[in-house]
């Protein structure tokens, strides 16, 4: 006798505003650390010419700041929907399961194989959320210190006007030498969250088998009615 199929039903699970911010911050991401990674560690060289006309470094800088002010826009709005949006009310649900104890032994027997995937009330489970948590606080860290960077290279415009406004926070970091080291390390802790990231979406998407990555372009999950 045949197993009869679970029956999975559709489920809005994130807004057009969530999926643009996400992949605005996925491009940004990708942009930011191969441009950072050149100012960091020149790895191309341009042309050499008789004119003053082939400034790479200061290409890839505009590069970086154009990606890294896009991420700067993208956290804000993101913040702004995680607060006020009525769509990511389920965002702001998943506090409580953050801080129900069963709730987090459930998920951890769920990734070793040892039980069903817990029910949950928000989209996030206990350590997705504290991961996004630890992602956003380090968001915020390398956008202030690339702000604080960005000031002592552009002192007219936005720079100026931010200058007295960022020069505490450059104090308070011990120097900008201190402020360009946070800011390498803000970024390691990224790049190791991004790979976790996608890790993980892919493991929960196998085995949930509930289109939780088709969520992210479609908007739409497909849960099992018995979940």
């Amino acid at each position: 006798m045949e197993k009869q199929s679970k029956k999975h039903v559709a489920e809005y699970e994130f807004s057009i505003g969530f999926r643009l911010t996400h992949w605005i911050r996925a491009l940004a991401i990708v942009v930011l650390v191969v441009s950072g990674l050149y100012i960091a560690y020149v790895f191309q060289s341009s042309e050499v010419v008789g004119e003053p006309i082939n400034f790479m470094n200061a290409k890839w800088r505009f590069v970086h700041l154009v990606a890294g002010f896009l991420m700067i826009g993208a956290l804000i709005f993101k913040t702004y929907l995680f607060i006020f949006d009525s769509l990511s009310k389920k965002e702001r649900v998943s506090v409580a399961d953050f801080i129900n104890p069963k709730v987090w032994i459930a998920q951890i027997k769920y990734y070793i194989f040892m039980g069903p995937h817990p029910h949950l009330k928000g989209v996030y489970n206990p350590l997705q959320f504290i991961a996004y948590i630890l992602f956003y606080v380090t968001a915020f860290v390398i956008c202030l210190t690339g702000l604080v960077l960005y000031i002592h290279v552009y002192h007219d415009g936005l720079g100026g006007a931010l200058y007295g406004l960022l020069r505490p926070f450059e104090v308070w970091m011990g120097g900008l030498a201190n402020v360009r080291e946070i800011h390498h390390i803000a970024m390691d802790v990224i790049i190791v969250f991004v790979v976790a990231h996608v890790y993980m979406a892919v493991f929960n998407a196998i085995k949930g088998k509930d289109g939780a990555m088709d969520a992210i372009v479609s908007g739409y999950k497909f849960p099992s009615e018995e979940h």
